[in-house]
C-alpha cells in the first residue's frame, strides 16, 4: 500500500480527526513541528512538509546555533520532510481529536539530509546491511513522575500518592502497590502505545521517589527501535499531563536520588537470521570483539551518552550508572553487561546513556562501536567481578566540558556520525555549555555572597 492509500484509509477510519501533529526530532531529541488542519493533512503526508533545515541544530532552549552552519548566513532555507512509515496514528491524550506523524528530511535527490539524527542512524545501518547483518535492538527508559506545581525554591518534587507525598527515604523498588497508585497513568500509557504501535512491554517501579521504567520489545530494525523510544517519551509526557502530572526524562532530577538511564539491548543477526553473538559454549568471538569496540570508543562517545550538564550528576559510583569503561557477565555495575541466558537471546546491554539522550544518536554510536570492534577484532580485556574496577579500565569523563573536547577531536565520532554531523553536534553543545558558564547558581550565592 502506498502512502496516499494508507493516509486516506487512516482518515476514513478516523473521521473525527481535526488536526495532524507533524514533527521531526532535533539534535537534543526534542520533537519540533507544526499542527496541520485535517483538510491539508493529505497534502503533507503525500507531498511532504517544508520546515527550516536549521530546526535540527537548535540548542536545548530552542535557539539557533549559528556555529552549526544551518541558520545565520545561509538564508535559513527550508527542507522537505516526509512521513516515516507506520508512525501515522492517533494522539490519545489530547482533548481535541488529533493524529500524529513522525517526519524525516530528505535532500532534493531523495537522499537523507545529513543533519537529521534519523538519517545519521540510517547511514550506520547501511554499513551493517552491506555485511548482510541486522541489529536487533530494544531500549529501556527510566523516568520520574513529578508534581506539575514548581517554583524557584521547589523546582521538583514527587506527586501525591494515596498516602500523601513520597518519603524521600523510600525506594520501594519493584513495588506493585506503587504502580497501582498511578494506575490511570500507566493504563493511559499502555493504551496510547497500542494506538501508536509502540511495542511497550514491562512497566516497573524503580529506585527513586516517583521513578518508573518502561521496557520496549526487541525489534530487528534499529531505526524503528529509536522511533519507538522517541514516541514512548512523547506518550509518557502527554499522558502524565492529561492526568495532572508531569513526567521528566532528566538524567538526575534529584541530587540524592537515583538517576534515569536509557539502557540499550542489542544482538546481531546474519543473513539466515542466526544470532551471531551465540557461541558454542557461551558468547561468540564476535560478541566479545563487539564489547571490545564498545569499550574502546566509550570515552570519545560520552558527549552523546551524557549530552547535558545535568547528565554527569547521574554518573556516580554505586548508582548502577557506570563510571568506567568496563564489562561483565550479567553485571549491572559494568558499563557493558553481557547476557547469555537464555542462550538463544544472548545479547549486549549498553548501560551508559541517560534517559535525556537522543535515541538515534545513542544507537548510532553503539552500533558503530560494535561494528568497529568486530572488524578490528578488538579484545575487551577481563570482565569485572562485582563492582571491582581494575586500573586497566578507563575512567569515563566526569564533566561535560572534557567530554565535549574528546568528542570534537574524536576520529571514531568522525567515522560514526560523519564529519558534518560531528561538527554540528559539537557546535550545539558548546553553545549550551557557554550558557551554563554564564549563569551563577543558587549554591554559589548560598556559599559565597556573604562569607567571602
Amino acid at each position: 500500500m502506498d502512502i496516499d492509500s494508507y493516509a486516506r484509509n487512516f482518515f476514513a477510519e478516523n473521521p473525527d480527526i481535526e488536526v495532524l501533529e507533524a514533527f521531526v526530532i532535533d539534535v537534543n531529541g526534542v520533537p519540533r513541528g507544526k499542527w496541520i488542519p485535517r483538510e491539508r493533512a493529505l497534502d503533507v503526508l503525500t507531498k511532504g512538509m517544508a520546515i527550516p533545515r536549521s530546526v535540527y541544530a537548535l540548542d536545548v532552549w530552542g535557539r539557533d546555533v549559528n556555529a552549526a552552519g544551518l541558520a545565520e548566513g545561509t538564508g535559513d532555507p527550508d527542507g522537505i520532510c516526509y512521513p516515516v512509515w507506520g508512525t501515522l496514528s492517533r494522539v490519545t491524550w489530547l482533548s481535541r481529536p488529533t493524529a500524529q506523524v513522525l517526519l524525516a528530511m530528505k535532500n532534493t535527490d531523495g537522499t537523507g539530509f545529513y543533519a537529521d539524527p534519523r538519517n545519521v542512524l540510517a547511514a550506520v545501518l547501511e554499513r551493517y546491511k552491506k555485511l548482510k547483518l541486522t541489529p536487533v535492538v530494544a531500549t529501556e527508559l527510566e523516568f520520574y513522575l513529578i508534581d506539575p506545581v514548581r517554583s524557584a525554591l521547589d523546582p521538583v518534587r514527587p506527586p501525591n500518592t494515596r498516602d500523601g507525598r513520597w518519603h524521600t527515604g523510600q525506594t520501594q523498588v519493584l513495588s506493585i502497590s506503587e504502580l497501582q497508585d498511578f494506575e490511570a497513568v500507566f493504563y493511559g500509557i499502555a493504551s496510547a502505545a497500542r494506538a501508536q504501535n509502540v511495542p511497550a512491554d514491562t512497566t516497573l517501579r524503580e529506585n527513586g521517589p516517583g521513578q518508573y521504567e518502561i521496557n520496549l520489545n526487541h525489534v530487528p530494525d534499529a531505526l524503528a527501535a529509536a522511533d519507538y523510544a522517541v514516541l514512548l517519551k512523547r506518550i509518557v509526557k502527554g499522558v502524565a499531563r492529561s492526568n495532572d502530572l508531569d513526567a521528566t526524562f532528566m538524567a538526575k532530577p534529584y541530587g540524592m536520588q537515583a538517576g534515569s538511564g536509557m539502557h540499550v539491548h542489542f544482538s546481531v543477526l546474519d543473513e539466515d537470521g542466526k544470532n551471531i553473538y551465540v557461541g558454542e559454549d557461551g558468547p561468540s568471538e564476535r560478541l566479545m570483539h563487539s564489547v571490545g569496540g564498545l569499550l574502546e570508543a566509550m570515552g570519545e562517545s560520552m558527549a552523546i551518552f551524557a549530552p547535558h550538564q545535568n547528565s554527569y550528576r547521574r554518573l556516580t559510583p554505586s548508582e548502577h550508572a557506570p563510571t568506567y569503561a568496563s564489562w561483565g557477565f550479567d553485571n549491572r555495575s559494568a558499563a557493558v553487561r553481557v547476557i547469555t541466558a537464555p542462550k538463544a537471546a544472548t545479547r549486549i546491554e549498553h548501560r551508559v546513556a541517560g534517559a535525556d539522550t537522543n535515541p538515534y544518536l545513542v544507537i548510532a554510536m553503539i552500533l558503530s562501536a560494535a561494528l568497529a570492534g568486530m572488524k578490528e577484532k578488538t579484545s575487551p580485556g577481563g570482565a569485572i567481578s562485582g563492582d571491582d574496577h581494575a586500573v586497566s579500565h578507563e575512567p569515563l569523563p566526569t564533566n561535560w566540558d572534557y567530554a565535549l573536547q574528546r568528542f570534537a577531536k574524536s576520529s571514531f565520532a568522525y567515522a560514526a556520525l560523519g564529519p558534518q554531523y560531528r561538527s554540528l553536534y559539537a557546535a550545539c553543545k558548546h553553545q549550551e555549555l557557554s550558557e551554563f558558564a554564564l549563569r551563577v547558581t543558587d549554591v554559589e550565592y548560598d556559599a559565597y555572597i556573604r562569607t567571602v
